[in-house]
């Protein structure tokens, strides 16, 4: 089974297209996907999770850009120099994780 997790905090812009494109790209698939959004809402649970900003998705626990994780975590809005990963884009890369 395939694990999707979406890493955010209340407050960063880009948050919800990424649980938006995340879920609309886990149903149009036909696999079983386990999906969970994970609130970040301190800079102790930045650190518990290993957080590299908001969003933050990872599939089977590895980044989706393969973002290694940071040193010091905190509490940051994510740059996504090419934007926030499309609908397609998160399908391709979940079929290829089959």
């Amino acid at each position: 089974m395939i694990k999707v997790e979406v890493q955010y905090f209340t407050g960063c812009p880009n948050s919800q297209k990424m649980i938006d494109n995340a879920k609309t790209a886990i149903g149009q698939l036909n696999f079983e996907i386990e999906y969970t959004e994970t609130l970040v809402e301190s800079v102790e649970s930045a650190k518990q999770t290993r957080f590299r900003g908001s969003p933050t998705l990872l599939i089977n626990g590895f980044d989706f850009e393969n973002l290694p994780e940071p040193n010091e975590p905190a509490l940051s809005c994510r740059y996504y120099p090419s934007g926030i990963p499309t609908v397609d884009q998160i399908k391709i890369f979940l079929e290829n994780s089959m």
